[in-house]
């Protein structure tokens, strides 16, 4: 698997590339990264989820978030059609406490009110693979990762020689999607491209039953790429990145009106850089990124029409080394150094920031028998602005019996202040401390023959120190916040063609800290039950049907929608496929005063030659 891209180092860097897509229930060949390096789903005592690239193709989706969104633990908070703003919360913590990597590219916005990635462009074109971490990661990931972690990867090459890959799509509100990609594994060279063109005329951002009609659109042109090559002394040297511009329009946050003013011009670039070595008994790996995000709004306010343009940079680098200690256990260790810079330029303008992180971690794994794996994590930061913080992670994973695995976790994680937080002239504090959490996990899964599962998960998590905007100021807010619940996922096959598959999430939580800036921070489902159906309806005809039923928020109606999509494989290389969104045409909200589709309809070739 490290064929493809070394470990990881430096915090938005520790996932190396995932090997081809394996079934969810072959436990011992699905190897991803919850720690320093790589283990299995049966080892690890991590909660996780797994979307490989055939999952994503099957259910036709074309935003990622849509995916994400029937995960366990996960709620979307969408301002729009394709393109507008868009969020997740992760066992009810906010965009702001989930780290989101790229290819090992931490993609989160240092220019935004918080760090975090919004999930509204990003399309399914050239995903290979989803990893979804729960629970608390900073002794892995550093500041942000309280509710957990998404690493997303792209498409690698899977077999020796040359494959292309291409896909063009059409439907409602005037949508446009074409993709071509390529990828090689030729002797000790192996590389990938994919290029994506995206474009909609949308609906409007502000519901239209409020009685807004004005479309908000979207067009994007996106590059991903990765070149690796294998080193006769067994290392490996690469590069990947990404590259990104987007124009899109959107309704302002306090919505009077669905008005044509408001647009967004977006552009980001990502690169990352790796030297793996074996020196010795020690493997290491030296890895660098960078990451930059421009965002040009313009908007009309209450006195007149404004443009600001918002840049955010991260730079990082880091050093990775991995020796086992015996036969049953390892010893993973390094350091990193990340700088964040801000600025905002226009009508709000000017303000800027910046901070320095140094960071130096270590991670025992020992094996003492064959059915019990254990992790210990322990990460230091160094931060320019406020000082030290230590955090940490206790993992085990049990199996007492073949088909049973019993999973605990404990961890100690923070989010660090933005640099907007910190800086913005208008209530920016720059003595600001950061958010500590505390989590707990435990779960038992239970394997029923070869392709039946069932998994339960209780975890619990609190944060102190909160950063709120109160009285125009950002400041620290004393009380706990906390929040609780289970997640239940299950999967069985009903027939030699048919399988189902679904989770269902309670949460619940107390926030006593809630002002009017932030009473959104509990603004997630009580409830959240998802159901998948796929199979074959004939030899070359098959179908998945998704549903999604959303209970108990506490100033939204419930709802629930339901998608299927349907695949004809015309030939060995080709298949066409018919999505169609919320079946039942359902009328509801993702975020307060925003609308979502009608039902919609699109059709596709995809080919693979």
């Amino acid at each position: 698997m490290m064929k493809h891209l070394s470990a990881a180092l430096i915090p938005a860097l520790l996932l190396p590339a995932i090997a081809q897509a394996q079934s969810v229930f072959d436990l011992d060949e699905i190897v991803f990264s919850a720690e320093f390096g790589t283990t299995t789903l049966q080892e690890t005592g991590t909660s996780i989820s797994v979307v490989t690239g055939e999952e994503l193709a099957a259910s036709g989706e074309t935003r990622v978030i849509d995916y994400i969104a029937r995960l366990p633990g996960v709620d979307v908070r969408a301002r729009g059609p394709m393109g507008s703003l868009t969020s997740i919360t992760i066992r009810g913590t906010g965009q702001n406490y989930v780290r989101v990597l790229i290819d090992g590219i931490d993609v989160s916005d240092v220019s935004g009110t918080q760090h975090a990635f919004d999930f509204g462009s990003l399309t399914t074109a050239d995903i290979s693979r989803i990893e979804l971490l729960r629970g608390g990661q900073s002794a892995v990931y550093g500041s942000e990762a309280i509710g957990g972690v998404i690493n997303i990867t792209t498409r690698r090459a899977e077999a020796e020689g040359v494959q292309q890959f291409a896909t063009i799509e059409a439907g409602s509100y005037n949508s446009f999607r074409g993709s071509y990609g390529v990828t090689a594994d030729i002797g000790a060279l192996d590389y990938a491209f994919s290029l994506t063109r995206t474009q909609t005329d949308g609906f409007s951002a502000a519901d239209e039953n409020n009685g807004n009609t004005e479309a908000d659109g979207f067009e994007s042109n996106r590059l991903s790429f990765s070149v690796g090559h294998d080193l006769a002394n067994g290392g490996r040297v690469g590069v990947n990145g990404f590259i990104e511009d987007a124009r899109l329009e959107f309704d302002e946050f306090s919505i009077s009106d669905g008005t044509p003013n408001e647009v967004s011009w977006n552009d980001s670039l990502g690169l990352r850089a790796y030297l793996k070595l074996p020196t010795g008994v020690v493997e290491s790996t030296i890895d660098a990124t960078y990451y930059e995000i421009e965002r040009d709004v313009e908007q009309e306010e209450g006195f007149g029409l404004t443009r600001n343009l918002y840049t955010g940079q991260r730079t990082s680098l880091g050093y990775l080394g991995a020796v086992d200690l015996s036969a049953a256990s390892s010893l993973r260790f390094g350091l990193d150094t990340t700088r964040e810079k801000f600025s905002l330029t226009g009508t709000w303008g000017p303000d800027s920031g910046e901070n320095d992180i140094f960071g130096m971690f270590s991670e025992i794994s020992w094996s003492p028998s064959e059915t019990l794996d254990l992790a210990a994590t322990i990460r230091h930061d160094d931060h320019s602005r406020f000082g030290g913080l230590t955090s940490g992670r206790l993992a085990s994973s049990w199996r007492p019996a073949e088909e049973w695995i019993i999973r605990a976790s404990a961890a100690q994680s923070f989010r660090a202040p933005s640099l907007y937080e910190m800086f913005y002239r208008f209530g920016g504090n720059p003595l600001l401390q950061p958010e500590e959490n505390r989590s707990l996990d435990l779960g038992i899964e239970r394997r029923i023959g070869g392709d039946a599962f069932l998994r339960a998960t209780a975890f619990y998590n609190e944060t102190d120190n909160v950063i709120d905007y109160v009285a125009s100021n950002y400041t620290q807010v004393p009380g706990t916040v906390r929040r609780r619940g289970f997640e239940v996922e299950f999967g069985t096959t009903i027939t030699a063609n048919w399988r189902v598959d679904g989770n269902y999430t309670v949460t619940t939580g107390e926030n006593p800290t809630l002002t009017a800036g932030n009473a959104w921070n509990l603004e997630f489902p009580g409830n959240d039950l998802s159901l998948t159906l796929s199979g074959d309806i004939t030899e070359r005809l098959s179908t998945t049907l998704s549903m999604q039923s959303v209970r108990n928020r506490p100033t939204l109606a419930d709802y629930t929608v339901a998608n299927a999509s349907f695949t004809y494989a015309i030939s060995d290389a080709v298949d066409a496929y018919l999505r169609i969104e919320n079946l039942q045409d359902t009328e509801y909200q993702l975020t307060r005063g925003y609308g979502t589709s009608d039902r919609a309809f699109y059709l596709g070739l995809r080919s693979r030659f």
